[in-house]
C-alpha cells in the first residue's frame, strides 16, 4: 500500500491476476469502474467526488497496473464482477454505490446479477449490450471484423473500425493527431499499448458486448439500477443499447452531461449530476 497526497494505492491478488486500485476522499463508498478504462482515466471524476465520498477506482485485469498471469486468459463481465467483489471484500465493505461506464457498466450489471445486495445503487452509464439490438447479428459480425482487423492490420486500424461502428467522428487515415506517424503513416505504438489492445480486441470486446444479464433477477434485485445516457450521445451506438437496457429493466434512461466520455470532458458537472442521482 502506498499513500500520496491523500490517494491510497493498493494491490490485491485474485485468481489469475493482481489488481491495482486506488482510494481517495471520505464519506459513503463509491466505486467507479470502466473496461478497458483504468483508474487514470477516471481520476478527474474521482477527485471531483472525493469531497463527500470515499471513491475507489481500479485497473481492470490486464490493463494499467493490473497484470494477469495469462495474457490469453478469459476476460468476461462475470470475471470482472468477481474482481470488483473481491475489492469490496478487501476494503471490508458489505456494499457500495457503483458507477460503471461503457464496459464498466456491463461489469456493474454483472455485479448486481452475481452478488445481490452488495450494490446499493448502480449507475450504468451507456452499457454496450449489443445483443439487445434488432441488428444484433450484424453487430456480432462487426465485432468479429474489428477483432480480425486487429489481428491482420494492427491496433490503429482496429480502433478506427471500432470508433466508426460506435458512431464517433474519426479523422481520415494518416491524420490522427494522437500519435506521430511512422514510415507507413501509422501512429507509433508501444509494446504495452499493443498488449492492451490485444487484451481488449481479442479477449474483452465480444464477451462484453454479447453479455446478457438475467433481467428478471435485476428487476427483482434490491439494488437500484439507473441507466445513464449522455445528453450528446444521440448519434452513438450506445444510445440505442442504453435505451434497450432501460426498456428491459422497465425504467427510463437518466441524462448525464456530454456524450459517452462526458465524465472526462466535464468532470465537475458530471460529478454533480452523479451526486444528485445517488442522493435521490
Amino acid at each position: 500500500m502506498t499513500t500520496t497526497d491523500g490517494l491510497i494505492s493498493r494491490s490485491l491478488d485474485v485468481p489469475g491476476a493482481r489488481l491495482h486500485y486506488e482510494v481517495r476522499g471520505a464519506g459513503p463508498l463509491l466505486l467507479i469502474i470502466g473496461s478497458p478504462m483504468t483508474a487514470a482515466e477516471f481520476a478527474p471524476l474521482a477527485h471531483a467526488l472525493a469531497g463527500d465520498h470515499t471513491v475507489v477506482t481500479y485497473d481492470p485485469r490486464g490493463f494499467g497496473s493490473s497484470p494477469v498471469d495469462d495474457p490469453d486468459g478469459p476476460s468476461t463481465p462475470e470475471l470482472r464482477a468477481d474482481d470488483v467483489a473481491a475489492i469490496l471484500d478487501h476494503l471490508g465493505a458489505t456494499s457500495a454505490d457503483v458507477f460503471g461506464s461503457s464496459g464498466g457498466a456491463v461489469t456493474g450489471l454483472a455485479l448486481v446479477d452475481r452478488f445481490p445486495g452488495r450494490v446499493r445503487t448502480l449507475v450504468a452509464h451507456e452499457p454496450p449490450l449489443l445483443e439487445l439490438l434488432p441488428d444484433a447479428q450484424e453487430q456480432r459480425a462487426a465485432t468479429q471484423d474489428i477483432t480480425d482487423t486487429f489481428l491482420s492490420d494492427g491496433l490503429h486500424a482496429a480502433w478506427m473500425k471500432f470508433m466508426v461502428n460506435a458512431g464517433f467522428d474519426v479523422p481520415a487515415p494518416g491524420s490522427d493527431p494522437a500519435g506521430q506517424p511512422d514510415s507507413q503513416g501509422e501512429p507509433m505504438t508501444t509494446e504495452r499499448e499493443v498488449a492492451e489492445g490485444a487484451r481488449f480486441f481479442v479477449h474483452d470486446l465480444a464477451p462484453t458486448t454479447q453479455y446478457l444479464p438475467d433481467f428478471d433477477a435485476l428487476r427483482a434485485s434490491t439494488s437500484r439500477i439507473v441507466i445513464g445516457l449522455g445528453a450528446e450521445s444521440g448519434h452513438l451506438l450506445t444510445h440505442r443499447t442504453s435505451v434497450a437496457v432501460a426498456e428491459r429493466l422497465g425504467v427510463q434512461t437518466t441524462e448525464f452531461p456530454g456524450d459517452h466520455g462526458g465524465f472526462m470532458s466535464a468532470p465537475g458537472e458530471f460529478a454533480q449530476r452523479l451526486r444528485e442521482i445517488l442522493a435521490a
